[in-house]
């Protein structure tokens, strides 16, 4: 169902600086590494894949989930699994906060997908997409829960980019 990358879909405009500090941590742990071995005098060949293995390992968990979504979907993609939903046919939205605050949401079809709220904040364009299905999922009334925490979700949305508009045009500060 994922069609990340076609026409009238929108991706996460932050997400290649995100790899880009992922590969740029895994790569200084690498040098460094192989560095401290090799001034120890204990750098071998098989200690040098090793710290490779160990670095590709770094900069795949550091690596930020590529979300994206179209016209009635939304997928978030990590290197391990692609997760989807039908925005347009949700049965819930819940938030859990803590010390990575998420969104899950569940489809019909019992898909589910965990998304960072930030990520919508951050996208106007995904969060239209996640918004326009939502409003779907309620016509249809698909959406049994969650409906309430989308809509102050979407006011803070709004608020955040007033302000961020405002603030570009210099009229605050």
């Amino acid at each position: 169902m994922e069609r990340s990358g076609t026409v009238g879909s929108a991706g996460d405009r932050n997400w290649s600086g995100g790899a880009r500090l992922a590969v740029t941590c895994a790569v200084l742990f690498c040098a460094m590494a192989l560095l401290v071995d090799w001034d120890a005098g204990s750098l071998t060949s098989l200690r040098a894949l090793l710290w490779l293995t160990v670095s590709a390992a770094v900069g795949i968990v550091l690596l930020p989930p590529r979300v994206s979504a179209g016209p009635g979907w939304l997928a978030v993609r990590t290197p391990w699994r692609r997760r989807f939903v039908r925005t347009d046919a949700l049965t819930s939205v819940r938030q859990y906060d803590g010390v990575s605050s998420h969104l899950v949401l569940r489809d019909v079809n019992g898909h589910r997908l965990e998304l960072d709220p930030r990520v919508l904040t951050a996208n106007p364009l995904i969060w239209h997409e996640l918004d326009t299905g939502v409003r779907r999922s309620v016509e249809c009334g698909t959406l049994r829960q969650g409906a309430e925490l989308l809509d102050r979700l979407g006011h803070r949305i709004d608020d955040e980019t007033a302000r961020a508009v405002l603030r570009a045009s210099g009229l605050c500060h």
